[in-house]
């Protein structure tokens, strides 16, 4: 009896080699044709060469509007859907949430995880209240989660709002140091998290905070006569996002620009719309 060679069976493992490495051609170069985008969660970085060349948007009424010109969004977190971040990212858009660090509303979701012992006097905000910043074991837990709740929807960075109840009737009796050690704890709670700390206002502590976080965010330092008391934030070339709601952007960005600021004109319930200082 003659036998016949078994070829097909020595063909086809290397058929499949064949195909295996075409296949391995053809995905390959589409991956790397990919764009690097920042992932939903990680830090965002803020090139100290770039500092005065940023133009920003701050959003927390209305309609979101993503194409606004503008490298950087500071946002609500709760009123900002994923997908809009999402969108923003895919443009290339820096992105803050702003997070209410010193206060609680009734109508916040995480109300009732606030012990009444921490909650003091009524705060800036309709229906909000101040919180003792001295009890950070109470605090430490609901503030983690509102930045758990930023990075889950992309954000890389987090403005903290409301971090200087000592200088104002909070019901409790602060210092600035008990504000100062907060406010610090705040910040090395954002990097544990992977988020960009900064800071809303506080300007009086602004030049003992400028080495923890990483940019400020201010409200009429014209108006107030304040602007010098940002320059920790700016010669350290740390972003300064300035805004004011009155007086002419012709008038002021002369001041704001040459201090290194990025300068906008807003109205008080901060809106879409917005005016902004040219860049230098």
């Amino acid at each position: 009896m003659r036998i016949r060679p078994r070829r097909r069976a020595a063909v086809r493992p290397l058929r499949r080699v064949v195909s295996a490495g075409v296949v391995l051609v053809l995905v390959l170069p589409a991956y790397a044709c990919r764009p690097d985008l920042t992932p939903p969660g990680a830090p965002t970085p803020w090139p100290a060469a770039q500092a005065r060349h940023w133009q920003w948007q701050w959003q927390l009424s209305g309609p979101l509007d993503p194409a606004v010109d503008a490298d950087v969004f500071l946002l609500d977190p709760v009123d900002t859907t994923a997908a809009q971040t999402a969108e923003l990212r895919s443009r290339d858009r820096r992105l803050i949430c702003q997070v209410h660090v010193g206060s609680v509303r009734s109508a916040d979701p995480d109300a009732s995880r606030f012990p009444d012992v921490v909650q003091g006097s009524a705060a800036r905000r309709p229906e909000s209240r101040w919180l003792d910043v001295r009890g950070w074991d109470a605090l430490e837990p609901v503030l983690a989660d509102r930045f758990r709740l930023c990075r889950g929807k992309g954000f890389g960075a987090v403005a903290l709002a409301d971090a200087d109840g000592y200088a104002v009737r909070t019901g409790f009796p602060l210092d600035f140091d008990d504000q100062l050690m907060f406010n610090r704890r705040l910040a090395q709670l954002a990097r544990s998290l992977s988020l960009s700390p900064g800071l809303v206002n506080d300007v009086p502590q602004l030049a003992a905070l400028a080495p923890d976080f990483d940019f400020v965010v201010n409200e009429e330092c014209v108006r107030l006569r304040q602007c010098a008391k940002l320059l920790p934030f700016a010669d350290a070339g740390k972003p300064v996002f300035h805004v004011e709601y009155t007086g002419a952007t012709d008038d002021f960005c002369v001041t704001t620009v040459g201090y290194g600021f990025a300068s906008i004109r807003k109205d008080r319930d901060l809106d879409a719309w917005r005016e902004a200082c040219p860049l230098p």
